[in-house]
């Protein structure tokens, strides 16, 4: 089920899934730990002797308010008479969740409306040990298990303090707990339990004609009571109404910072634009960590999650980022990245938001050999990256600090991690981590990183180093033409593997053959890459009502049917807008950019009502398939926007003047860097 509405601070994450439930909750780091492990936290109605869970039997509209990480949530429920009117957030600077319910009443009488809100933790990843008990002290609920607590309680326009609650012993297999004792309209008041346990706290609300009333919850999250404490004295002292007032005013700053002209865009996409950053922003960690998705559901399908660090998804958020002029937050993610890098200078498969390896199904050994089990376009995208972030900002003293650890250390991993006979890169896995050998996508991004490291090594004085590194890219390019590109089919192949007596050659179109022109080894109006691209979109494209890009032909990860006519594979955000990259990187006309603008509709069609992007979407009904949200797929729709608004700024001039009509608020590149830049290239055509 997807996270239509997640809000978070830089060290919680709380999510929702469509029927309005708390499904997940991460903290103290955005990823890691989850205190919820996916089990629903529910909120329930009393009323006139009858009771309801808000869920798929009312009406819902889950969204946000306009360019804030606070939601939007109309709960409705005819046969109750109740409409309720709920905001959700994360303060942006305390580790604080809080709920805002105006409660409305929609008959012509007074009426006692009673609210149950549960609590269903199981505090660091696990259900065993937890503690649930009433503290009178601060008249709330404390969940507690070693160096994590969570404390709970409400404020009403008369009072704050929890009145009723209860604790008790919760069911493993989820069907029963203390929330079945809300369902009568009365809580037993049971003030300790301890192992496998839930809470509820309970309001009561007097609800005159056609009136509302106002009603706040939170929970505090911290690795102590004494914190906790503070926390929600904190709240009651602020009052809840400040805390909201404070944190939907700073996200509506923070989503707009004056760096693209999307003034000049259509509303939807717009509006889906500044959505998109801001849920990329919920999914970063103060640590710098970029988490993939935080979609716990996806444990049911493979008994793992998305909550981790891949430095290719993480590459392509903090370019996003950059884009967009949001550079502290890709800083972070470089210097997190600066922590990980392995002695020989690649990176591992992923890693966990604390910067431990992650889990990982790479083998170190292969056929009875050694082998590194690495995705070497990780380690090349960071290095492509950290240039297009110095020339956007030119900040010298940032990158000064990962020049030798980061970017020295991968480009001579890079040069050297290569073929002697053909000059590409030694096989490694696949961006889409299931096949190994040399692919058009990981060599195009190695061609990039080196030139990076190149452009890097010219401007900090070392041109020998400049040299070694472009000398590595020519002959990666040589092979390139030699061995990737097919003259009998007239296009690029996806992949080769090397074999005793010369390669196997992997035919299949592939969407991220894209890499050959978004990294730079070959134009986008090459007639090879022309021819290329021009066959991924007919192979690709789904002939369903609901259409875009698969990500290959015979994809069969989460596969909802087998036709392969019709069905190459489900498709996917990312390689859809790949293909709208591809038009506007080859568009010599205002008139040939109508296309990728009808993508940018698709994808505002596609996304949830919230503005939230899955991975994939089912061919058919075109639900979320996989994870939701996928900060990957945000990412993407950030950068194609951008390169959108600079072609149009490219093609767009003054008739009389020529200067263009739409100058970019983001050009600063400084005359230097574009002088180390054509030097570069100059070497490599050299």
């Amino acid at each position: 089920m997807p996270r239509d509405i997640p809000v978070a601070n830089d060290m919680l994450l709380v999510s929702f899934d469509r029927e309005y439930r708390i499904r997940d909750i991460y903290f103290p780091h955005v990823g890691k730990e989850n205190h919820s492990q996916g089990r629903p936290f529910r909120f329930g109605v009393w009323v006139d002797g009858d009771f309801s869970w808000v869920g798929s039997s009312w009406e819902l509209s889950l969204g946000y308010l306009p360019d804030t990480l606070v939601t939007d949530v109309v709960a409705r429920k005819e046969e109750l008479g109740i409409e309720l009117l709920c905001n959700d957030l994360v303060d942006f600077h305390e580790n604080i969740y809080l709920r805002r319910v105006r409660v409305r009443n929609l008959l012509a009488r007074e009426r006692e409306v009673r609210l149950f809100f549960h609590q269903n933790f199981s505090i660091s990843e696990s259900e065993v040990g937890d503690t649930a008990n009433y503290d009178p002290h601060s008249g709330a609920v404390v969940h507690y298990k070693g160096p994590r607590y969570f404390m709970v309680n409400l404020c009403t326009q008369r009072a704050c303090g929890v009145q009723e609650y209860t604790t008790g012993a919760r069911e493993l297999d989820g069907d029963g707990g203390s929330w079945l004792d809300a369902e009568d309209g009365l809580l037993s008041g049971n003030p300790i339990a301890q192992g496998s346990v839930d809470s509820v706290v309970g309001v009561r609300l007097r609800v005159g004609s056609g009136a509302e009333e106002e009603v706040y919850y939170w929970i505090a999250m911290g690795k102590s009571h004494r914190e906790v404490r503070l926390l929600n004295q904190l709240v009651r002292d602020k009052t809840p109404a400040t805390l909201f007032t404070r944190t939907r005013d700073y996200w509506q700053l923070w989503a707009n910072v004056k760096e693209t002209r999307i003034d000049l865009l259509p509303e939807r996409i717009a509006g889906l634009y500044k959505r998109s950053l801001l849920v990329i922003r919920s999914q970063v960690d103060a640590g710098g960590a970029i988490i993939a998705a935080n979609d716990s559901d996806v444990i049911a399908f493979n008994r793992d999650t998305y909550s981790y660090v891949w430095p290719r998804d993480g590459a392509l958020v903090a370019f996003a980022l950059d884009k967009a002029g949001y550079l502290e937050l890709s800083k972070r993610f470089f210097f997190f990245l600066r922590g990980v890098i392995e002695d020989e200078g690649y990176f591992l498969h992923k890693y966990n938001p604390d910067g431990s390896p992650a889990s990982s199904w790479h083998p170190w050994v292969k056929d009875g050999k050694p082998q590194l089990p690495i995705q070497e376009d990780q380690t090349a995208l960071v290095i492509w990256a950290l240039w297009n972030h110095f020339k956007r900002f030119h900040n010298i003293e940032f990158i000064k600090g990962l020049y030798r650890p980061v970017i020295m250390k991968a480009a001579e991993f890079m040069a050297g991690y290569r073929d002697e006979v053909t000059g590409l890169p030694n096989p490694s896995y696949d961006l889409w981590e299931e096949r190994q050998g040399i692919l058009s996508f990981t060599v195009s991004t190695v061609y990039a990183g080196l030139a990076a490291a190149a452009k890097f090594a010219y401007a900090f004085g070392e041109s020998h180093l400049a040299i070694r590194y472009l000398r590595a890219c020519r002959e990666i390019k040589e092979g390139m033409d030699k061995y990737l590109y097919r003259e009998e089919l007239g296009r690029f192949v996806r992949m080769i593997v090397p074999k005793e007596d010369g390669f196997e050659v992997d035919e299949t179109l592939d969407a991220s053959l894209c890499g050959l022109f978004q990294f730079g080894p070959y134009q986008a109006w090459d007639p090879r890459i022309v021819n290329t691209m021009q066959a991924v979109r007919d192979n690709l494209w789904l002939k369903t009502k609901v259409g875009g890009m698969a990500r290959y032909q015979g994809d069969s990860y989460y596969r909802v049917a087998d036709d392969g006519d019709t069905l190459p594979g489900n498709p996917w955000f990312i390689c859809t807008l790949w293909w709208a990259e591809f038009l506007i990187a080859r568009a010599k006309s205002k008139e040939q950019l109508a296309e990728p603008l009808e993508i940018f509709h698709w994808v505002a069609e596609h996304a949830l009502p919230s503005g939230i992007l899955s991975e994939q979407l089912n061919p058919y009904t075109s639900e979320p398939v996989s994870v939701s949200p996928l900060t990957w797929s945000h990412a993407a729709f950030v950068v194609a926007v951008i390169h959108y608004l600079e072609k149009l700024a490219e093609l767009e001039h003054c008739p009389t003047c020529d200067n263009p009509l739409h100058p970019s608020q983001q050009d600063i590149i400084q005359t230097t860097l574009q002088q180390v830049e054509e030097e570069c290239q100059k070497r490599l055509e050299d």
